[in-house]
Formats: structure tokens, sequence, C-alpha cells
């Protein structure tokens, strides 16, 4: 895990780079115009390449999150449609048992659904 700054993402990437250019910070005048230009152009050059692999890094996370969502989404999807399945089969059932005329059967099913809810109410209770 990366350790984030407290400062915005956007400030803590171009820190030291304005329109236009970088800044250019003050330092001794022995040094002569290119051996600055080319000593600030290192330095941004190091920053950027810092900021390429955090960014690179963050890319990489966010690719493995992306992934792990998507396999815990295809095994949801997976148990849903087996209890679609499931439901359907059971569905049929009872369109069979409905659609016999059958009294005795009418009654067993109506018996079970009673007792099955004062099961369920004694152990809630």
């Amino acid at each position: 895990m990366l350790c984030r700054e407290p400062r915005g993402g956007r400030s803590a990437l171009f820190d030291g780079i304005e329109e236009g250019g970088i800044r250019v910070a003050s330092s001794s005048s022995s040094y002569t115009s290119h051996e600055i230009n080319e000593h600030e152009n290192e330095r941004a050059l190091e920053g950027l390449q810092d900021r390429v692999i955090l960014l690179k890094r963050l890319s990489g996370d966010i690719n493995e999150e992306v992934d792990a969502h998507n396999r815990m989404l295809d095994r949801m999807g997976n148990d849903m449609d087996s209890s679609r399945g499931i439901l359907s089969g059971t569905m049929d059932r009872f369109k069979t048992v409905f659609e016999t005329k059958s009294s005795r059967r009418m009654l067993t099913l109506v018996a079970s659904f009673v007792g099955l809810f004062l099961v369920i109410y004694y152990l809630t209770r």
C-alpha cells in the first residue's frame, strides 16, 4: 500500500512546475546560466520519474481492484443463475401441485406451511 501525502494529488504531481516551464530557484551567481538550467532540468526529470513510478503503482493497484471486483461479480452472477434455476424448479413443482385437484395434496401442502410457520414462530420467540 502506498503512503498518501496530505497534499492534493494534482498539486503533489505538478509541484514545482508552472505554466511555461520550471521555476528557477535562486542559487549563487558562480554558476553559469547553462549549469543552472542543466541542474534544474535534472531535478525536474527526477521529480517526473518519481511521479511516473507513483502513477504506475497506482494504476497497477486500480487494475488489481477492478479484476478482484470483476471476479466477485462473476461469482455473484453465477450464484444468482443457480438460484434462479432452483426457484424455477420449485415454482414448477408448485404449479404441478396446484394444477392437480387432489384435496389430499392440498391438505398436505397447507399443513406443511402451517407447521413450518409455527416452527419459525417458536424459534424466533
